[in-house]
């Protein structure tokens, strides 16, 4: 196990999250699934409990805790993309699948997890600061998933 890992917290689908995940991006990959191996308050000997994974390349566990605790927007994975394409991939393959948009980039998944699917040319529009990030800013606050023109547009003034 790695000296980090993030900890999230499902009900009973770390395994099909895991793998959803596996699918959708890359450097992403199930390494082992655990059995309990007694039962647990929500759950059954031999249910899964643990799910180890990577997402992009960060080290993840899902734990099947059962419904005390649900994900929020306190936790997202935000990743960084480099294209309209990839940007439209990435939110269209966790809204397509029983996920919800929101605000800004942001979206969750059909298992609560928020991700923020953010274009490169946003970050660096806010990074530089001033009026052009203040634009960019304006623009993004009005969109759900991100468009890229619109924020380019917004950038030049």
């Amino acid at each position: 196990m790695n000296k980090n890992t993030i900890c999230l917290w499902y009900d009973k689908d770390a395994e099909a999250a895991a793998r959803f995940y596996s699918e959708i991006f890359p450097d992403s990959k199930v390494h082992a699934v655990h059995l309990a191996p007694g039962d647990y308050p929500s759950g059954k000997k031999g249910d899964v409990l643990t799910v180890e994974f990577t997402v992009m390349g960060i080290p993840c566990l899902g734990l099947n805790g059962g419904p005390t605790f649900q994900q929020d927007e306190a936790f997202s994975y935000q990743i960084a993309t480099d294209n309209q394409e990839e940007t439209d991939r990435y939110w269209n393959a966790i809204v397509g699948n029983d996920g919800k948009e929101s605000a800004c980039g942001w979206c969750k998944d059909k298992w609560g997890v928020s991700w923020q699917i953010t274009p490169r040319v946003l970050i660096d529009a806010l990074a530089i600061g001033g009026a052009e990030a203040q634009r960019a800013f304006e623009a993004m606050m009005t969109m759900s998933k991100i468009d890229i023109a619109t924020i380019e547009a917004a950038r030049r003034g």
